[in-house]
């Protein structure tokens, strides 16, 4: 495989589809059967949420794979097997911010784990504010160690941080995978839907999602309180405390915040703008 160049052939597939639909920006990584990423694929993900980052139009983003038997396997091993150590050392760091920026974006990330969601794919996952999984569709874990390598597009360090440090050292040395309610269990998933069909599963996510977006909710608080979470939590309390005023006060400030108070006295529902 040859590096990538500046400038790629416009006739390349796109492998991160994008369909914006009442508020909710749906990014769905389509390279079946197994959604297993790429530069390519990763550089097409960027763009997704960038996309979705400057729609004004998008309150919440739902991160899903195509197909009903993946969300997503992880890296391409053969594809990782060709290139060189630069290649891959460059390959990971563009993977680490692409899902940093997803972490990072103002707006709520819903991860919808459609089937399986193992390696590369449950550290995608893992760059979600909440995920959803589809009871039945598939195991999830990081079996990187079976490769001889590590869980390296943020694994070490989300999964530490989700989990706890004791736990993850144990599922990352283990590899081993599990059922979806056992990762519910341990805080992994949010919630395990049932649905007799990923098309199913996509329109309960959906749904779900639904109840984030304008004008029901307050789009921007949701997207100020997490970012207040995923940088706050990186920081000593005090410096956590500081960006939480600092983003209470841009709030203070909002239309939103005007019509929440307004209607909250005039005892009828606010209908918000996310602005």
């Amino acid at each position: 495989m040859n590096p990538p160049t500046a400038a790629e052939p416009t006739t390349r597939p796109r492998l991160v589809d994008v369909e914006v639909r009442d508020g909710i920006a749906i990014l769905t990584m389509n390279d079946p059967p197994a959604n297993n990423y790429t530069y390519e694929m990763m550089r097409d993900l960027d763009e997704g949420i960038l996309q979705a980052r400057f729609d004004d139009s998008v309150n919440v983003i739902v991160l899903t794979g195509a197909g009903e038997k993946f969300f997503s396997s992880g890296a391409n091993i053969k594809m990782l097997a060709s290139v060189t150590p630069v290649f891959k050392y460059f390959f990971c760091l563009h993977a680490n911010e692409t899902l940093s920026r997803l972490e990072q974006t103002p707006k709520l990330v819903i991860g919808a784990l459609n089937g399986h969601t193992v390696g590369g794919g449950l550290e995608i996952a893992m760059a979600c504010d909440v995920r959803l999984a589809r009871k039945g569709g598939g195991k999830i874990g990081v079996p990187e160690i079976n490769l001889g390598v590590l869980p390296g597009t943020g694994g070490t360090q989300r999964l530490s941080r989700i989990v706890g440090k004791s736990r993850a050292i144990e599922l990352m040395a283990t590899g081993r995978l599990m059922e979806f309610e056992e990762a519910a269990s341990l805080g992994l998933v949010n919630q395990v839907l049932e649905a007799p069909s990923s098309d199913a599963f996509k329109s309960k996510v959906l749904e779900w999602a639904k109840q984030f977006t304008t004008p029901g909710k307050a789009a921007m608080a949701v997207g100020h309180i997490k970012r207040a979470v995923q940088s706050g939590f990186e920081v000593p309390l005090e410096s956590g405390l500081a960006l939480e005023r600092e983003l209470q006060a841009k709030l203070f400030s909002s239309a939103d915040a005007k019509e929440g108070l307004t209607a909250y006295t005039q005892k009828r529902t606010p209908k918000f703008q996310g602005k």
